[in-house]
């Protein structure tokens, strides 16, 4: 099994930045990437961005292009996404999850493993 907390959601005004975390652990080595979602009230959930273990790409969504980086601290089983100039659409709960498939297919059915997620609110 693999455990993922995230945190670092909260409150900000529109244009501002906040950092998200994923705290990993467990059976890590049986995940293949880390992945972020989020999920706007009364909507589906969506892909944000995501990130292989071994660092050696990033995936994003296209409306997050620009604004958002994610990336990761291996010695720390840690993944951040440090997201500026937030916009009040960003406005979701954000969920942290981990797959082992290798296909980079991010849909979220495919993610193995969710975090509680972290709600995050802009205002405009």
């Amino acid at each position: 099994q693999v455990q993922l907390v995230e945190s670092g959601g909260g409150f900000v005004q529109a244009g501002g930045s906040l950092r998200l975390s994923c705290a990993a652990s467990g059976r890590t080595f049986s995940t293949y990437a880390v992945g972020w979602f989020r999920q706007a009230p009364g909507k589906e959930r969506n892909f944000v961005a995501a990130i292989p273990w071994s660092g050696s790409s990033t995936y994003y969504a296209d409306s997050v292009k620009g604004r958002f980086t994610i990336s990761m601290d291996n010695a720390k089983n840690t993944v951040y996404l440090q997201m500026n100039s937030l916009k009040p659409e960003d406005t979701a709960v954000y969920y942290c999850a981990a797959t082992g498939r290798i296909d980079k297919n991010w849909a979220d059915y495919n993610m193995d493993y969710w975090g509680l997620g972290t709600l995050v609110t802009i205002s405009s």
